[in-house]
């Protein structure tokens, strides 16, 4: 399918927010329905689109997430993005969390919601057990060892038919939990300044600053408990802090352990 005039409600929105949007959104592609605006994104991306090009879809066939996930995607009821970005090498390996805190900034400066992060790229609804509302998914494309671009994928919960019912219990919208109509290209656009904001941070070396902020933000789970798998089993501890290059620090049983990648499931 080929990509159609933005809509009003996401134009109108990010014609506003210009002056905080840096070189993001300069250029929008929006589909209809696509497969995956990552593989779109990633695909401009290897073709020279510059940094900040943005791919929006209103609906998905096959999104994604971590792991190979599925990202539920049905027509209007989220909010499916892609960005392309050429970070300088030591902005990489905190992309994904500044992208996170930002998109936390963005729902509260857009809704009022006061949301927090969880480790590694979730955006999730206050309360006791976090449920997701938003998720980031970072794929680079690379000659070598150099990391050429990487498309920054972005999926929202806007309305709670989002996500289907059997992972109610673990996620939660914009709309399901404010009790009222979000306008998408608000939210869209209030998380892509405060996203430029965090990533210029970033880019100029500032990354004291936005592991600080995203401890802010994260604060509500740590002290909890989080299992893994190891070749040996699973293994338990309790989520402590996150360290200098983003990993997440568990003390388990008599050591402290830092897990950089691969799946870290909250227990409840």
């Amino acid at each position: 399918m080929n990509p159609t005039p933005v809509p009003d409600e996401f134009a109108e929105a990010l014609g506003q927010a210009r002056p905080r949007l840096g070189p993001l959104a300069a250029r929008v592609l929006w589909y209809e329905a696509i497969g995956s605006t990552n593989d779109r994104a990633l695909a401009w991306a290897e073709g020279g689109a510059e940094e900040g090009c943005l791919v929006l879809a209103d609906a998905q066939s096959a999104g994604r997430g971590r792991l190979g996930r599925t990202w539920t995607s049905p027509p209007g009821a989220g909010i499916y993005a892609s960005l392309v970005l050429r970070p300088p090498p030591h902005a990489i390996g905190l992309l994904t969390m500044a992208a996170g805190l930002g998109v936390s900034e963005g729902i509260a400066a857009a809704t009022g919601l006061d949301t927090h992060v969880k480790w590694p790229n979730d955006v999730c609804a206050p309360g006791r057990v976090p449920r997701k509302l938003a998720g980031l998914l970072a794929e680079a494309g690379s000659a070598g060892d150099r990391v050429l671009h990487v498309v920054l994928g972005i999926g929202i919960n806007v309305l709670p038919a989002a996500y289907p019912p059997d992972v109610a219990p673990r996620a939660a919208s914009l709309e399901g939990e404010l009790g009222r109509m979000v306008p998408r290209g608000l939210v869209l656009a209030e998380c892509l300044a405060a996203l430029w904001s965090r990533y210029a941070m970033l880019s100029a070396g500032n990354e004291r600053g936005v592991l600080a902020d995203w401890r802010r933000r994260a604060a509500a789970t740590f002290g909890r408990r989080v299992e893994w798998d190891t070749p040996s089993g699973v293994r338990t501890g309790i989520a402590r802090d996150v360290d200098a290059s983003g990993a997440l620090v568990v003390a388990a049983e008599s050591e402290v352990v830092r897990l950089m990648a691969g799946e870290v499931r909250w227990v409840e």
